[in-house]
């Protein structure tokens, strides 16, 4: 299992800094949250690549709807240049909660939102291509058949895509049947009233298998996990993720969603969870 750190929304100076720190302390993964309204991830990841040579660098995750596809591939591709190829995007339709009413003419129904992440990843797939392409869906039209390739930008560095990860609600299948078309799923679970529940070890070995009988690509394929270790101590961490790892999980994102800078200083400086065999 990897592990990375979900920083807190800050300034891309901070985000740089704390990168760094990450990347000193052992961390595999730094990840930033989107929302409607914030200092643009996308600015924050690129000053952590300036800062940092190895950690692996993602948002956490990106609203598609409130993206255009283009635009995210043009930024994405900028970012897996300048960071030599450590990034991931993170997508999902968006936490329509999170601010959402301030801003009326954003989609905020749940099936247009679907659509719209389901199409985003069929764009992005084609674009980091950099082939001629016509796409007609619900939501976004491409005719990339009328422009010459000279005018495309270069292909990112990581090959055949930049990673994508995609939410996925266990066991809906519609839900789980997106992720499918990504590079891993970030998994999480719901109850009978739609309420959160934490992804069990049995949800994960469902989740693989259902991923290995049901994915037709042959790229590797993360589960991703997130959560907070940090009130635990060293027997209580081995004992929630441990069987989580043995399940078949590859990544858990410690979220410090909510912390001070002061608070997300001393959490990366502890270091991931550390596990014995």
């Amino acid at each position: 299992m990897k592990f990375g750190i979900a920083l807190p929304y800050a300034t891309p100076r901070t985000v740089a800094k704390l990168s760094q720190l990450a990347e000193e302390s052992g961390w595999d993964g730094v990840f930033l949250g989107d929302a409607i309204w914030c200092e643009d991830p996308m600015i924050g990841l690129a000053a952590a690549a300036m800062t940092t040579s190895r950690i692996r660098l993602g948002t956490m995750i990106t609203p598609v709807p409130l993206r255009i596809p283009w635009k995210l591939a043009s930024e994405s591709v900028a970012l897996d240049h300048l960071s030599g190829g450590r990034l991931t995007l993170g997508l999902g339709a968006g936490a329509v909660w999170m601010g959402w009413q301030a801003f009326p003419d954003e989609v905020t129904d749940n099936k247009s939102r679907a659509e719209m992440l389901d199409e985003t990843i069929d764009i992005l797939s084609l674009l980091y291509q950099r082939k001629q392409f016509d796409y007609n869906g619900q939501h976004y039209h491409l005719k990339l058949t009328l422009l010459d390739e000279l005018y495309y930008p270069p292909k990112p560095v990581q090959q055949p895509r930049i990673p994508l990860w995609c939410v996925g609600i266990w066991p809906y299948e519609k839900s789980m049947g997106r992720a499918l078309k990504c590079d891993g799923v970030i998994a999480e679970k719901r109850n009978k009233d739609n309420k959160p529940e934490d992804v069990t070890p049995q949800d994960v070995r469902e989740i693989k298998a259902y991923v290995d009988a049901n994915r037709t690509l042959s790229t590797p394929f993360d589960i991703v996990l997130n959560g907070s270790t940090a009130d635990l101590d060293r027997a209580q961490t081995q004992e929630k993720l441990q069987p989580l790892i043995e399940a078949g999980a590859t990544w858990w994102i410690e979220g410090l969603w909510d912390a001070s800078e002061e608070k997300a200083v001393e959490r990366i400086r502890r270091g991931p969870p550390g596990l014995t065999a």
